[in-house]
């Protein structure tokens, strides 16, 4: 890949992680409220969570954000492909 479509393709994945952050909060709400009947997920530090729940919400938060991004970044590329012709990542 040539440096010049890297760095054109830059802009887009800059926002296409502020995008994946704001949509994979969003969704991760929706989730958690769905499967613990509570509007908030444990953070880390709050004592009145077990071990288990900080840590399997902090996972779920993860997989969600990882997922997300993984179809937006992959979204992002096909798009600059088509615009330029050239894959960014390679």
């Amino acid at each position: 890949m040539n440096k010049g479509a890297k760095a054109a393709y830059k802009p887009v994945g800059l926002l296409g992680g502020v995008l994946a952050g704001a949509l994979s909060g969003a969704i991760f709400k929706l989730v958690w409220k769905q499967i613990s009947n509570e509007d908030d997920a444990p953070k880390a530090l709050e004592s009145e969570y077990s071990m288990p729940e900080a840590v399997i919400a902090a996972a779920l938060q993860g997989a969600i954000f990882a997922a997300t991004k993984a179809a937006i970044d992959r979204a992002g590329a096909r798009g600059f492909t088509k615009l330029t012709g050239k894959w960014p990542g390679d």
